[in-house]
Parts: structure tokens; sequence; C-alpha cells
């Protein structure tokens, strides 16, 4: 196996580590035991520094090396999702609604495999920042995190981050160059008209037909106003309204999503949706008001270090697929990668249900391959001196 012999001889207590928190899980920033837990792995490995109450319950530990040197930033989340388990399995979740359904647990397992190594071999330059992250699934800590100073405080200079993929076979990997992961956007259209009678429609001011004829042009701004080229996604995913068959109700909502690579791609969105929402409200003598809320930006590698990441992931894994397809999903890294330069990359988690699913379990497998990515990365990026 070409993980580090080290931290092979230590998968079995990785696993142990794992199982703990995949049976404690919890939600958005309130993620104080798990902390809790972590700090203590961490006390155990002899870290330099630990630094708690970071975007509530995060935590950043230090471990410096053999030398003065840059620091490199390693972040893993930390955080849950709500919804119930269904595997079935020993180490289940213990906390009903809640669930360990994107494999947070086995990233933060990874990162303290990196950890445990590091502090006892410390054969790198300079500083290594562990960056235990809450409130990834919604709430966006990465954003919290930087906006609270992590990278001036702590003196980051690159930072990288791994994701476990289902489907992908244990031990590889893949990353590319520049965007990886989409921008995701949500909006409401609130459509106001005059409810009334469904036998008398002349003395209403239908929302329903109006919210229908917006929903028929937001279709158009993918097939009409962007380059086909670029990816783009806009779906309307709800359409709310009306409560009886002979009611032509005052009021209708409509919900979706957009997820994009570029800012100005975005720009034209919400330009084309306003147009639209002014339009064809004059066109139905309706009011509607656009609400247009921009979430997590697109996750953009620096060329260069996803170019090194990549051949680290070769060197300790299976092989690795450095210019891989980007996906249309969304991670709140992006916004670490809008502080700093550097690289996120998915890593195998073999032939398991996907994530977010009830049946889904973080792969034992997957952990070793992930800490020696960590922990060779460090002592490639930052080779020991003397």
């Amino acid at each position: 196996m070409p993980v580090i012999n080290r931290i092979a001889d230590f998968a079995e207590e990785m696993k142990g580590w794992r199982h703990q928190l995949h049976a404690a899980p919890e939600i958005g920033f309130d993620c104080h035991e798990t902390a809790g837990f972590i700090t203590a792995r961490l006390r155990e490995f002899g870290v330099d520094e630990i630094h708690e109450g970071i975007a509530t319950s995060g935590v950043v530990a230090l471990i410096r090396g053999r030398g003065e040197g840059p620091v490199i930033g390693l972040r893993a989340d930390m955080d849950a999702l709500p919804m119930d388990e269904q595997t079935g399995l020993p180490h289940a979740s213990a906390n009903k609604g809640r669930m360990h359904a994107c494999g947070h647990d086995g990233h933060t397992t990874m990162l303290l495999g990196a950890a445990k190594y590091l502090a006892e071999t410390r054969n790198f330059a300079g500083t290594v920042a562990l960056i235990f992250q809450p409130a990834e699934e919604g709430g966006g800590g990465a954003g919290v995190m930087v906006e609270e100073g992590v990278m001036e405080r702590f003196g980051i200079d690159e930072v990288f981050a791994l994701h476990n993929e289902p489907g992908l076979p244990v031990g590889q990997f893949r990353t590319a160059p520049g965007p990886i992961m989409a921008a995701v956007d949500d909006f409401t259209i609130t459509v106001t008209g005059k409810g009334g009678h469904g036998a008398m429609p002349h003395d209403a001011t239908d929302p329903v037909v109006a919210a229908c004829g917006i929903v028929t042009a937001i279709q158009t701004i993918v097939s009409r106003n962007h380059d086909a080229r670029e990816d783009l996604v806009i779906s309307v995913t709800q359409i709310h309204t009306g409560s009886a068959d002979n009611v032509i109700p005052a009021t209708a909502w409509i919900n979706g999503t957009v997820r994009s690579f570029d800012k100005q791609v975005q720009a034209m969105v919400m330009r084309r949706m306003r147009e639209i929402c002014e339009g064809q409200a004059m066109a139905y003598g309706v009011r509607a008001d656009l609400d247009y809320n921009l979430g997590y930006p697109a996750t953009v590698n620096d060329a260069g270090k996803a170019g090194f990441a990549a051949g680290v992931a070769e060197e300790v894994g299976l092989g690795c697929d450095a210019d891989s397809q980007r996906a249309m999903g969304a991670e709140d890294f992006s916004f670490m990668l809008e502080a700093r330069p550097g690289a996120y990359l998915f890593i195998g988690n073999g032939e398991t249900a996907g994530v977010h699913h009830p049946e889904y379990d973080f792969n034992d497998e997957t952990a070793p391959y992930g800490a020696s990515f960590f922990a060779r990365l460090v002592e490639r990026a930052q080779p020991a001196r003397g």
C-alpha cells in the first residue's frame, strides 16, 4: 500500500476516531462536542498551539517543523446533516435527526491522522495550520473563519482540502486547475396580483399565469443569453400558490437555484432575472419581486497548487486525474481559496451510497490515503532544513 508506513500502523486507531465522530454528529456552527474530541486528540499528539472558538466552534492548531518557513493550511469540515441515518451500523448516529451523511467525520479523521504523524516526525520547515471548520453544510463556516481573520492571524500562505467521492475507487484522487466546483445561488420571486373567483377571472389579476410566464422566460437565459461553451445551470424547483380549485390566488412564489463558475456569468444571470421579472410583471399587470441570494462562490483552484497537489496524490495514492471534470455542486472552501492560493481535491470512497443519502457511510479504507496525502503535501511543499 503506497500510504505512509507510520500512518498505516495507526489506521485502526483512526477508524476508532471516525466511528466515535460518526456516532455523535452535530449541526452547523454547534460542533462543540466534536471540537472537544478534536482538541483532546491534538493535545495527545503534542501539537504546539490550539486555538478554539473560531467561527463559534472551529479549531486551528499549529505544528512547527524544523527551521523557519511558510505556513501551510490544511482544512477539514466537521459538521453533519439534519437527517436520519438508515445504515443500521454499530457506529450509527446516536443523535436522532442528525447524520454524518457527507463524510465530514472522515475528513476530520484524515486531518487528525496527518496531525498525529506530523507532530511525531516534524520532517518539514515552517508551520502547519490545521483548520477544523464548522458549518460547511449551510452557514458558510469557511467564510466566517476567513472573516474572523484566520489567514492573517496565523500567517497562512496557502491552503488545501479533501472531500471524499463515492464511486471513485479507494486510493484514487482527482482535481483540476482552475474551477472545480460551482458557485451556488438561490432565488425567490414573489408574484402579487389580485385574487378572485375562478369563474370570474376578469375581476382578478391572476398571478398563476404570470408565474408560468416568468418560469418560461427564465429558461431562455441559458439557451439564448449565455455562451453554450460555458457551464451554467438555472433550475426552477418550486412554484407555490393557490388553496382551492375555484379561487384565483392573490400571490404566487417561485423558487430555484443557479450554478455558475464565472462572476460575469453570475452578474448576467442576476441582470436578466431582474429584467424578466420587470417585463413579465408589466405584461401581466402584476408585481414581481426578485430576492436573489448570493451563496457560496465557485471553488477555484490555483493551477500551480493543484498540479503540485496532484503530484503528491500520485505519490501516496493509486492515481490522480489532474484535469478532471468540474462539478456543479458547491463547497464553502471556496471562501478560503478566494483568500489564499491552494487546491481542493476529491478522494475515492469506493462503491458506497452517495453523499447525503441515509445509507451513506465514509469508507474507513480511505482515511490512510487522505492522511498520507496531507502529511506528504506538507513535507514536499516545505522540506525540512538541515
